[in-house]
């Protein structure tokens, strides 16, 4: 009951995270394209253009984590495979930012860090477990012809014999 709504608020949260660092890094390459200065000799088109490059990839990679949790909350399904490796790996990043941005940025923003963490977190875990459905459960009887409780397999009973 709450895994759809954390899907969908993930999703959007990281939709707007997705506009929001390729627009950042958009205006920091156009700051240093317009000043035309190097830093440490390297060349100012170069850093402007990778800059660009960086806040386009990284744009994609939280857009398609957005996808990923959109889809996740319209199928009412666990992420798996490459999308549940995408939502892990951008768990370690707001980790990993969130600890860095509380020394250089401030408290608001490890705040922001932690709750899109925490959010990303709860998404994973509330699809961990599915409830099992009738049709799941397993007789206490060993099925014929598969593994006993100790593993060696079970073979059904003779049929009777008359002389």
């Amino acid at each position: 009951m709450v895994r759809r709504p954390v899907a969908w608020v993930v999703a959007l949260v990281l939709f707007a995270e997705a506009l929001g660092v390729a627009a950042v890094n958009w205006v920091l390459a156009s700051v240093v394209d317009r000043q035309d200065m190097s830093l440490a000799g390297l060349d100012p088109d170069m850093m402007s253009t990778s800059s660009k490059a960086g806040g386009v990839v990284f744009g994609l990679y939280f857009a398609l984590c957005g996808v990923v949790a959109l889809l996740a909350g319209v199928r009412d399904r666990s992420p798996a495979g490459l999308g549940r490796v995408l939502l892990i790996s951008a768990a370690v990043v707001h980790a990993l930012l969130g600890a860095a941005t509380w020394g250089l940025v401030g408290p608001t923003a490890f705040g922001y860090m932690v709750v899109v963490f925490a959010l990303i977190v709860l998404l994973l875990m509330t699809y961990d477990g599915r409830p099992r459905r009738p049709a799941d459960t397993v007789s206490d009887a060993a099925p014929v012809g598969g593994a006993g409780g100790d593993g060696a397999p079970v073979t059904p009973p003779a049929a009777p014999t008359v002389p």
